[in-house]
């Protein structure tokens, strides 16, 4: 009874997710409980569909070069076939976790078309894995403005439009995601996952009505599987006042949640509503299944730092960074954990990593307390003024005009 009342909590707060805001930044542990918001890092998008069965990372049916050379003739390799071999290469190393050979291999595809949607969305994939959400926007956009009626791209594109980001304006960005979530379940009706991110981006836009619960019930109809979904409508019949009928579905979908994506979704659920110790067991199980799941590893470490088990989550947090290695947001944490050890030097190098995958929004918070001027706090405590105003120096490049950080300069000066 105990084990199936606490799946229950997870999946009612699964179901709560998608329409918090972003968290207090008052505390250290709510600065970090507020790195990912909106579902988005749950969500891994299929890879882009190629004419022929996928092969091996780095294995072809012909070279790499424009033509194959026999005894007698010389055959040019069509276009189409050469961009096949690319995508189904980045297929295979994004599937191996190889996100760096991945987006060279997308990327190719632009060499031989430079406006091609398959290549733009396999791109956007690659992106999402790594929670690099601005470069994943765009790289959705483009597939979508290259082939509007590509319903992989209209989805992935109200995912991470759903995800809040630091200075935006939010509120135009949830009724994009709901007009680009509502275009794809009109180019393909049947998408059962294309229905469920309609009602999470109406949710999102605090819109709690048929419209909403219909789209959970359609997803659901077309996919009697899809777990979240089934937590989705259980939230909007809970809002409702409809708990008898909202329960069973609460159940029906703990009995689905077997996978990583979905383990991750309740954990991600679960630290929104500052429920840490609950998220770690939820956690772990989805690890056992993926132990290279960029989101798993992430959420893990945010974890194991707001409970200050920091020699636990530098470990965690560097796998995270190792597997993506271009995301901001595992190495801005790992410094994070660093400079409440009081390794500053570590600090330091850690979120110099982090400066250049920044995202324009949390450039503030990457100079801010927990950030370059925290390293500068640091240095001039154990009275390397030098040091201090390195740091310093540094957080005003990235937050110019940051009058505190100024005065801590100008004092830190012979």
């Amino acid at each position: 009874m105990r084990a199936n009342a606490m799946v229950r909590l997870t999946l009612i707060a699964v179901a709560m997710c998608l329409s918090l805001s972003l968290l207090s930044e008052r505390t250290f542990g709510q600065d970090v409980g507020a790195e990912v918001g909106g579902g988005a890092g749950i969500f891994r998008p299929k890879n882009p569909e190629t004419k022929r069965g996928a092969k091996p990372a780095g294995s072809s049916t012909r070279p790499a070069g424009r033509t194959t050379t026999t005894r007698r003739t010389t055959t040019t390799v069509p276009v189409d076939d050469r961009i096949d071999d690319l995508l189904e290469k980045g297929n295979a190393f994004r599937d191996a976790r190889k996100f760096s050979e991945a987006e060279e291999a997308y990327k190719g595809v632009f060499k031989l078309r430079a406006r091609d949607a398959r290549g733009a969305y396999g791109l956007g994939n690659v992106y999402t894995d790594q929670q690099r959400w601005e470069d994943a926007e765009q790289a959705y956009r483009n597939a979508v403005e290259w082939n509007p009626f590509d319903v992989d791209a209209l989805v992935a594109l109200s995912v991470v439009l759903v995800r809040p980001r630091t200075g935006a304006d939010n509120a135009k960005r949830f009724a994009e995601a709901e007009t680009s979530a509502r275009r794809a379940t009109q180019v393909q009706p049947t998408n059962a996952v294309a229905w469920d991110r309609l009602g999470v981006a109406m949710q999102a836009r605090g819109v709690f009505n048929e419209g909403t619960e219909q789209a959970y019930r359609r997803a659901i109809e077309l996919d009697p599987e899809f777990a979240v979904a089934y937590a989705h409508l259980a939230r909007v019949l809970k809002r409702s006042g409809r708990v008898a009928e909202a329960t069973p579905l609460y159940e029906r979908a703990s009995a689905l949640a077997k996978d990583p994506s979905t383990l991750n979704i309740i954990a991600e659920s679960l630290q929104a509503e500052q429920q840490w110790d609950s998220s770690e067991p939820v956690l772990r199980r989805a690890l056992e299944m993926d132990a290279r799941n960029p989101t798993g590893l992430f959420l893990l470490g945010r974890m194991l730092v707001v409970k200050k088990r920091y020699d636990e989550a530098e470990r965690v947090l560097k796998s995270a960074s190792e597997v993506s290695p271009k995301a901001f947001q595992p190495y801005n944490l790992l410094g994070s954990v660093y400079l409440a050890l009081n390794r500053y030097q570590d600090a330091e190098k850690t979120y110099t990593q982090a400066a250049e995958f920044v995202p324009d929004g949390d450039r503030p918070r990457l100079a801010g307390a927990f950030g370059f001027e925290g390293v500068g706090d640091g240095y001039l405590k154990s009275n390397l003024k030098s040091d201090a105003l390195r740091a310093y120096q540094r957080a005003l490049e990235l937050d110019p005009g940051n009058k505190n950080v100024e005065q801590k300069l100008a004092g830190a000066r012979p």
